[in-house]
């Protein structure tokens, strides 16, 4: 990659950020599509936040993404935000505009893509969602957006489902998430009460995540019997023991790589007005995999 004088300049800012496998996409999106661009990555601290956008844009750099810590603080810095960001509460991705930078959420979008590129179809589908944090309060909005039929949140604190279940059923308009605390996922009957048989049971706890390769948040059989198929949100390692439990009940199940990818595809996306080709999204996917691969050696 030719770095010149008309080079436009995109990021990450978070803390930490070297880990992060962004410059990857979106250097090789570039690379695919023709454009003069490049990515980089930016370790902020929380304090330095408002000093970094407002540096950004004097820099004139076009476009930013956020991760942790920094996708909740960050939206009251903007000069507008998505609605859809603004229910969600969470921002991701930061696109210029004419007085500073506009917030949008990928994570939704990469969410209902991963689906979609697995052959899960959300629309009437029954879900059951384990877990209470950001990363569940997206994949809900995701689902409630692409017409999912019911929505069971399980968290060990059922509060802090009920606040999901809140959020987005007040954007929905209708009661479509039904908060639960973590026993009912080895309550069979009335789980199927309220997800329905074959549901699509996802994951977005940190529970499983390298080096904690052989934990689940749930082991009873009966809830990956009774499911459709599975996605966790993790995707190091390549298949976790909450993916194991549902390919041994005999469901497809997938990390949340292809998440990855999609959000980064849709923050691609926003920023230069391209659509990316299938076959530049394969290629850049096979790439992430053998990154992933190498750092799993």
């Amino acid at each position: 990659m030719e770095i010149t004088g008309t080079t436009e300049v995109y990021g990450l800012i978070g803390s930490p950020v070297a880990h992060s496998i962004s410059p990857l996409i979106h250097n090789m999106l570039a690379k695919k599509t023709g454009l003069d661009m490049t990515y980089v990555c930016f370790p902020v601290a929380g304090r330095d936040v408002r000093a970094a956008l407002e540096g950004a844009f004097a820099l004139g750099i076009r476009g930013m993404n956020v991760t942790v810590p920094h996708k909740q603080s960050v939206r009251a810095l903007l000069s507008s935000v998505d609605p859809l960001a603004d229910a969600v509460g969470a921002v991701n991705t930061l696109v210029r505009d004419g007085d500073g930078f506009t917030g949008y959420n990928t994570d939704v979008e990469g969410f209902a893509r991963e689906a979609a590129a697995c052959g899960i179809l959300l629309q009437g589908a029954g879900v059951v969602v384990v877990g209470a944090g950001g990363a569940a309060r997206g994949v809900c909005f995701s689902l409630a957006k692409e017409g999912a039929g019911r929505i069971v949140i399980a968290n060990r604190t059922k509060e802090k489902a009920g606040r999901i279940a809140d959020a987005v059923n007040s954007w929905k308009g209708e009661t479509l998430v039904i908060p639960a605390g973590m026993d009912i996922l080895s309550d069979t009957e009335k789980l199927k009460s309220l997800a329905g048989s074959g549901y699509l049971a996802v994951q977005t706890t940190s529970v499983g995540l390298y080096p904690d390769t052989e934990s689940s948040p749930v082991d009873d059989p009966e809830f990956f019997a009774q499911a459709a198929a599975g996605i966790d949100i993790i995707y190091n390692p390549e298949e976790t023991r909450f993916m194991k439990y549902m390919r041994q009940a005999g469901h497809p199940a997938y990390n949340g790589l292809l998440m990855l990818l999609y959000q980064g595809i849709a923050s691609f996306e926003l920023w230069t007005g391209r659509k990316v080709p299938k076959e530049a999204a394969d290629e850049v996917y096979a790439a992430m995999q053998q990154e992933m691969a190498g750092r799993r050696k």
